[in-house]
């Protein structure tokens, strides 16, 4: 297992390369017009990108460098930190506003967008509770309340900036990680129903977000106003044709297609590379978003299992939207495409969250138990021999009873109830066990290799099919 993680991390850093030199590219391309008309200096973004691809590489090999479960013990001042930066950059005088929008701190010549900050610590730390509270998310009030407590503030602080493609793209991640964590479908299902007329509220509260509904209906209607940008895109796209015409040579980059080298990259790439060169730049993030769900599956805990869904569809969504209102599949909302289009902050946090990926997907050579069977004393940490002849052993036992190993074993616990451990044993795939009352070996060690058997998520779930008894042979080893 070990081998096939080093070969999905490979592979992601592998792509994220790819993404950051094509946005080097395009962001030169569609930028330096602007850049030499409005400060004189046709390098003026592409530097500037260049010191925060730098700043982002330092950060990502200092979070690569540390101990994620270091990480996950101080998410809670992370969370507070984030709370009070979302709040404080709504201060006048204190957050930088643009177009009407405080989203922005100052720092020299850097920006600072407290909300991408937030969007990472929040994933992290809904991951770390839907971990902690498995045997408790059945309940509305300890498991589903709390996290859309936490969301609600979040989501609502970014609202007031306001933010609405920020707040939207945290959310449906968020939720994705309820589903995913074992959440019941009777609490999110009328909360997942009530969000549509609440989003369509804060459309309504805002004319240009109207503007933009209509206009997405009928750019034609107003091609000098609300429909402009979709027009110029639409246009941007199709001029492209199959092949481009040329890198460098776009001509909706001259003053038509406004932010051409942030929110309305992808057009200046269909546009200058063509059909070929968007439909490579959609393999990449598809190819990313795909290793991204691997390494997931492939996590040695569930608090990063749920931590790799989440930050990996936090850039798959942030991409799939980008493009969308490139071709005009959406309403016109100002993401930035990630690791490609131009954007200080932005940047530096897409790196941060592949270095959280790469870090979580390294694989130690140790099993790590979520749940003992409820009244079980609890394991030290120590050293236990694993019978080299392959047997299924029980985690926890320091008797093996039958031969010599040498493969050292750390686990952790967490108490849970007798009932919900018979429903982590069904969903496991060993139901024979479900009818012991839950009794059952929370991890297993089989063929002399590591295994962590843990109740995985619906979509998550890795399991194990096979009879812990099947493995061993008569008269040898531990059954179980």
């Amino acid at each position: 297992m070990t081998s096939s993680l080093r070969g999905l991390r490979q592979s992601l850093a592998v792509v994220t390369v790819l993404l950051a030199a094509v946005g080097i590219v395009m962001i030169y391309s569609a930028s330096a017009i602007q850049a030499q008309e409005a400060y004189g200096n046709r390098w003026y973004y592409l530097e500037r990108h260049a010191a925060y691809l730098a700043l982002g590489i330092v950060v990502s090999g200092l979070v690569l460098a540390m101990d994620y479960q270091w990480l996950r013990q101080h998410l809670k001042g992370l969370l507070i930190l984030s709370g009070l930066l979302l709040v404080a950059v709504l201060v006048p005088h204190v957050g930088y506003e643009v177009s009407g929008a405080r989203r922005w701190f100052r720092l020299g010549f850097l920006s600072f967008q407290p909300s991408e900050l937030a969007q990472v610590v929040v994933i992290l730390y809904m991951a770390d509770v839907l971990a902690r509270k498995q045997d408790r998310l059945r309940s509305f009030v300890h498991g589903f309340l709390p996290p859309m407590l936490i969301l609600g503030t979040f989501v609502g602080l970014m609202l007031l900036q306001p933010d609405l493609g920020t707040s939207v793209a945290l959310a449906s991640v968020v939720f994705l990680m309820l589903f995913v964590s074992g959440i019941e479908l009777v609490h999110l299902g009328p909360t997942l129903a009530s969000a549509i007329p609440v989003l369509g509220l804060l459309i309504a509260s805002k004319p240009y977000r109207v503007r933009r509904i209509l206009a997405f209906a009928n750019p034609w209607a107003d091609p000098h106003g609300a429909g402009f940008q979709l027009i110029q895109s639409l246009v941007a796209v199709g001029t492209g044709g199959i092949f481009g015409v040329g890198l460098g040579q776009s001509r909706q980059k001259l003053f038509y297609l406004p932010a051409a080298h942030t929110d309305f990259i992808f057009s200046v790439i269909a546009e200058e590379l063509g059909l070929i060169g968007a439909t490579a730049t959609l393999f990449l993030f598809l190819a990313f978003v795909w290793l991204g769900i691997r390494i997931s599956l492939r996590a040695t805990d569930l608090f990063a299992q749920l931590a790799c869904l989440g930050l990996t569809g936090l850039i798959g969504f942030k991409a799939l939207i980008h493009m969308a209102v490139a071709t005009g599949m959406v309403p016109t909302k100002g993401l930035p495409l990630p690791f490609v289009s131009f954007g200080g902050t932005s940047l530096i946090f897409n790196l941060m969250i592949v270095a959280l990926l790469l870090n979580m997907g390294r694989g130690r050579a140790v099993a790590t138990a979520n749940v003992l069977p409820a009244g079980e004393p609890i394991p030290t940490p120590a050293a236990m021999q694993v019978p080299p002849t392959g047997c299924a052993q029980r985690v926890g036992s320091p008797d093996w009873r039958s031969g010599q190993g040498a493969t050292t074993m750390a686990y952790k616990h967490r108490d849970t109830s007798r009932r919900s451990n018979a429903v982590m044993a069904s969903r496991m795939g060993f139901p024979e066990w479900a009818g012991r009352g839950g009794a059952a070996p929370a991890s297993l060690v089989a063929h002399g290799l590591p295994l962590s058997v843990r109740i995985a998520p619906r979509s998550l779930a890795r399991t194990h099919r096979t009879s812990a008894n099947a493995l061993c042979a008569p008269g040898r080893g531990h059954r179980v």
